[in-house]
């Protein structure tokens, strides 16, 4: 990428016709965009397809393009359609980009442009700043242009300004990413026009007809303090993502019941985790964000981005919704102040107070069954929440000893689809109970097959698989020494692996068998279809005779050895990360179809990463968003880190962004998604 270098001894010529930009440091037409020197290779998806320029201030199309604002005003003044794919479109339709692009796009690390004097270096936004306060090479160069000003004193004319060619350096930035990292602690509400680039977008793409029905999807951000009373104790949540994933950064995908992060109720599946103790954690590894997770301490600050759903519908809905309420009193009696009601509460974007967003099974509120899901709470012990919060209420809930006095306000006949996964919160909401997430039992079996050869991809790029077979003779008492976790029953349909080897057994003494690996098969046994305690039954009495022949294979993610990771899970003294799974070839994946419905009206409430491109070859489709209030979010099965598969049966592997958009947006009010879910990262 080849940009404008400015030279503090600019020939007096150059500086005749337009002086150093002040923000830039750069010479440039006042109309004209910033420039950079960028002191890495900008990803391809942060490039403006009109300048080939990183973006400045993006503006996104309905087609899913990104552009900068003054290229794409520029070229709207004389064209009417796309640059990329000339599709129809007018500058009013175009909206701004959300939070996460345009933060990741200032926070690109660019040369201070006064190289002879300043070789600092910083973010593209803290540049302004640098060159007035602290650049010695800007300082100079306004003493020069003041004498040069001045007719008393004339100096040596100078050097002409030089063209600089960027050596191209390993990206920094993840392909398709979204970070944010606000500079205050304190909460900031903020509007996102659409996602970001590269994203296939069901959630924010619109028609015509749709564009009445919506402003903006609102997020925020906020520091979240944990503290942990044993410093070693786990978090308890699931996280996927990381810059060497396609996700870009770290985003929350299960939070566990019980939990530390649980009991603060803050943190809920699809916050994007951008800080950790400080630490900028939107541009790292997902192994580095796993380390920096499982740090021990005994408190924990996180900076989080959640996003609210959709800020409006349209007046004649408001209306509407407004006719044929009751008013209901609801009393609930706690036996001490600690007793949790088991209720999670969740503030809408579109209408004032809150909500009543599910009820925890077994909890007392369920227990008395007067209190519905989606009824709005008025007030709490004559406490007006009227224009309330989740945490106000959760408060006064907290600190009440006994009688707990709801007015509610119901309108008949509205209620919101039962869950039936796990670990499902709002991205906006508060509980009874310090906002601990409700859980719901899990539907038996949802349809999940093995992956179909039409659907079977290519092992992804950095990963390696390497079956072995493995025979051993030993004495028929020996013990294998290994003990195995998931199974077909497991609710992500795991294979089985292994999860340690003894030192007691032959399979140590062996040593080719390893933590990790995948079992295939045992004395011709297939394993790969049984359930945990099928392959427990398999493997005690194969191990019964003089000799054992295993298949396994090993997956060996090459970007970045593991960390240290040993966190107990469900009785099991370790479990792979997300990544790992990514590797595994697609014969041994497990599919679901998920069967997501709307209104003519509504978005499908999903953005997905991924896909053909050029300069990068075949990408699964993940999951990466899932919007509060949408369809995918009500359906409860769908989770970020996901993989879509297929598209009402057509695979999406070889699909670029741009066809598998047309395919999504022609689904009115029915779509099939095929996706594979594997469990993300216990922190």
């Amino acid at each position: 990428m080849l940009a404008v270098m400015a030279d503090p001894t600019a020939e007096e010529h150059v500086s005749q016709v337009s002086e150093l930009c002040c923000e830039c440091g750069q010479f440039h037409l006042l109309l004209d965009n910033h420039l950079y020197n960028f002191q890495d290779e900008v990803d391809d998806e942060l490039i403006c397809h009109i300048c080939l320029q990183p973006l400045l201030q993006p503006m996104d199309t309905p087609c899913g393009h990104t552009y900068c604002f003054k290229c794409l005003e520029n070229f709207m003044q004389e064209y009417n359609f796309c640059p990329m794919d000339r599709k129809k479109l007018s500058f009013q339709q175009c909206h701004k980009s959300s939070l996460l692009v345009r933060n990741l796009l200032d926070k690109l690390i660019v040369f201070c442009p006064f190289k002879a004097e300043c070789q600092q270096t910083m973010q593209r936004c803290e540049l302004e700043a640098h060159l007035q306060n602290r650049c010695p090479g800007f300082k100079k160069y306004k003493s020069e242009l003041q004498r040069k000003k001045n007719p008393i004193s004339k100096g040596k004319e100078d050097p002409p300004a030089r063209v600089e060619t960027n050596t191209p350096k390993d990206p920094e930035v993840p392909s398709a990413g979204s970070s944010l990292v606000a500079e205050s602690s304190a909460a900031a509400v903020v509007s996102l026009g659409t996602v970001e680039p590269g994203l296939v977008n069901p959630a924010f793409e619109e028609t015509e007809e749709d564009l009445p029905q919506r402003t903006s999807l609102v997020a925020e951000t906020t520091t979240v303090e944990i503290h942990r009373e044993d410093p070693e104790e786990e978090l308890g949540m699931r996280i996927v993502g990381g810059k060497d994933t396609p996700l870009g950064n770290i985003v929350v995908q299960e939070v566990l019941r019980d939990s530390v992060i649980a009991a603060d109720g803050r943190i809920a599946p699809g916050d994007h985790i951008l800080e950790v103790n400080g630490v900028n954690i939107s541009s790292v590894t997902h192994c580095q964000a796993v380390s920096f997770l499982r740090h021990p301490g005994p408190v924990l600050h996180l900076m989080v981005l959640q996003e609210k759903g959709f800020s409006n519908k349209t007046a004649q809905q408001d209306s509407s919704s407004a006719t044929n309420r009751e008013v209901i009193h609801v009393t609930l009696i706690k036996r001490d102040r600690s007793e949790p009601l088991g209720i999670k509460l969740i503030r809408k974007t579109d209408e004032p107070g809150i909500f009543i967003l599910d009820l925890l099974e077994g909890g007392l509120a369920a227990k008395n069954g007067k209190l519905s899901r989606n009824d709005r709470v008025l007030s709490i012990n004559g406490q007006d929440l009227r224009q309330g919060t989740p945490e106000a209420a959760a408060q006064i809930i907290q600190t009440t000893e006994s009688r707990v006095n709801f007015v509610i306000l119901r309108q008949p006949g509205i209620q919101l689809p039962e869950q039936v996964e796990d670990g499902s919160t709002s991205n906006s909401s508060s509980s009874s109970n310090g906002g601990s997430p409700v859980h719901h039992r899990r539907r038996v079996d949802q349809n999940h097959y093995r992956r179909k050869s039409t659907y079977q991809k290519d092992l992804p790029q950095g990963y390696a698989s390497h079956e072995k077979t493995v025979a051993i003779k030993k004495e028929p008492k020996e013990s294998l020494g290994i003990t195995i976790g998931g199974g077909r029953d497991n609710k992500n349909k795991l294979p089985i692996y292994v999860t340690s080897v003894q030192p007691i057994g032959c399979l140590f003494r062996d040593g080719r068998i390893k933590r990790g690996d995948v079992l295939l098969s045992i004395n011709g046994i297939d394993l790969t279809h049984l359930n945990y305690y099928e392959a427990v039954s398999a493997l005690k009495s194969n191990a019964a005779s003089h000799s054992v022949i295993l298949k396994a294979l090993e997956i060996v993610p090459l970007n970045a050895p593991e960390p240290s990771l040993d966190i107990k899970e469900q009785g099991f003294s370790w479990s792979p990360l997300w990544i790992t799974w990514l590797g595994l070839p697609s014969y041994l994946h497990c599919c679901q179809d998920i069967v997501l419905s709307k209104g003519n009206l509504e978005s499908w409430g999903f953005s997905i990463v991924g896909g053909f491109e050029e300069s990068k070859g075949n990408k699964p489709f993940f999951i990466k968003t899932i919007v509060p209030g949408t369809p995918a979010f009500r359906d409860r099965k769908l989770k970020c880190g996901d993989e879509i598969v297929a598209v009402n049966g057509v695979p999406a592997i070889g699909m670029s962004n741009s066809e598998l958009i047309p395919m999504l947006k022609e689904q009115r009010n029915k779509v099939t998604l095929t996706v594979v879910s594997w469990p993300g990262s216990l922190v």
